[in-house]
């Protein structure tokens, strides 16, 4: 059977599965993103060196490599023309290596200032990354007012739908607030007709690709964007990106059924941290979060913004594993609960005087909810030249057990620092 594989975050993102997927990309012929857009940050360190992927898939930086981005991608051309120039900069092919979706949808400059007047408006802000797209899917679920990276190759359709579009976005913008800033139609097509060229040699039907691929016995590893609990069905919606972040989006995100997976790895970190807006049950307003923020250097990739942190969220987390079908799981930053005295996992919420176990479905409901906690003792000791499960200190290794345990999973890797070489392979999934 070929290797199908699938790495997803089973938080609210921010889980460090770029490294997951770096580590697992040699035993793969291709690495397919399949949702989200330039909202997404992928942070992997190589031999000291950090590269920073919003867009393209983190696959880029293995030879040999086939980096795909699907369908359910959203796309901003500038954007992705900037990381293929700085990974360039940093020695790294980027060429037929790299190939983009001719369904995939566009971000526009006119789906950026939604966002922003959107945001800065309604008096309700979700906290999103202000890359613009929530606007951009939603034009994709609208249909008419979307464009898709293919339109980008031919130039006078694309003319032909910006001089029908725009002017409909320009009252939207207007409408929302009079200061909006409002667009040509022909500038914009000038503007991407030449971003569709810089694009040309790397679209292509992507689809038909993954099936060729498949038919052909190639090893196919798929990357998700976001966490689980970030899933617009799933997640804590409306605090929730618009996309589909668990491996239901594989089907959709990029025309390959879900179900030929061989295998899904699913990554958390060894507590919870989330950015913007939405409830965190277990988040810590106090020194104990703060130093969890500075030593896990918990700012955002694509944002800078500081992430909220959190003891692990074990209710919230077997939602995830059950949405997302996971076979085994993945630890990331053990490393940074080194210096605690004790460490709490929650298993179970209180909410209207009552314990309950399950994740609530609406965002509502879950900010009534208070933590009940178990805890364990910490084990202050510098773990991160550990190579061997039998080099961790007994306490670190009873918490991994007993996640383990909460989450019904085998831990198959323990990442203990973030260069590809302070992992731990466990052997329980080989």
């Amino acid at each position: 059977m070929t290797a199908c594989t699938s790495v997803v975050g089973l938080q609210w993102g921010d889980e460090a599965k770029g490294k997951i997927v770096d580590l697992l990309t040699p035993d793969h012929d291709l690495v397919v993103r399949y949702n989200g857009g330039p909202n997404a940050g992928h942070t992997v360190v190589c031999n000291g060196k950090s590269f920073k992927l919003s867009l393209i898939p983190t696959g880029i930086l293995r030879p040999k490599v086939q980096a795909v981005i699907g369908n359910g991608v959203v796309v901003y051309p500038p954007r992705f023309l900037d990381e293929c120039d700085g990974l360039r900069a940093n020695g790294i092919e980027v060429g037929s290596n790299l190939l983009l979706s001719d369904r995939a949808h566009v971000i526009l400059p006119y789906h950026l200032e939604e966002e922003a007047l959107r945001e800065s408006a309604e008096g309700r802000s979700i906290g999103t990354t202000g890359r613009g797209i929530g606007p951009c899917y939603q034009d994709k679920a609208g249909r008419h007012l979307a464009i898709r990276v293919g339109e980008l190759l031919d130039a006078d359709h694309l003319r032909h739908r910006l001089r029908e579009i725009v002017p409909i976005k320009n009252r939207l913008l207007t409408a929302l607030s009079p200061q909006a800033k409002t667009f040509d139609p022909d500038r914009l097509a000038d503007e991407y007709i030449a971003l569709g060229q810089a694009l040309r040699p790397h679209v292509t039907d992507t689809v038909r690709l993954l099936h060729d691929a498949y038919a052909k016995g190639r090893r196919i590893l798929f990357e998700a964007a976001q966490g689980t609990l970030l899933d617009v069905d799933h997640g804590t919606f409306p605090y929730v990106t618009s996309s589909n972040s668990s491996t239901t989006g594989i089907w959709s995100g990029c025309g390959f059924p879900a179900r030929r997976l061989t295998r899904i790895v699913g990554v958390i970190k060894a507590y919870s941290t989330r950015v913007g807006q939405g409830p965190f049950p277990t988040e810590l307003h106090d020194e104990i979060g703060e130093h969890i923020r500075q030593t896990g250097r918990e700012y955002g990739t694509v944002t800078g913004r500081p992430r909220r942190c959190g003891w692990f969220d074990a209710v919230a987390v077997k939602h995830a594993v059950m949405v997302s079908g996971a076979d085994e799981l993945a630890i990331m930053l053990l490393d940074v609960l080194s210096e605690l005295d004790e460490i709490r996992i929650c298993v179970a919420y209180e909410y209207d005087g009552r314990q309950i176990e399950h994740f609530p479905a609406f965002a509502h409901q879950l900010e009534k909810c208070k933590p009940i906690y178990e805890t364990l003792p910490g084990w202050k000791r510098d773990i991160s030249g550990c190579r061997t499960l039998a080099e961790l200190p007994a306490q670190a290794r009873r918490y991994l057990d007993r996640l383990s345990a909460i989450l019904g999973l085998p831990i198959s890797i323990v990442s203990i620092g973030p260069d590809r070489e302070q992992t731990i392979f466990c052997g329980c999934c080989d």
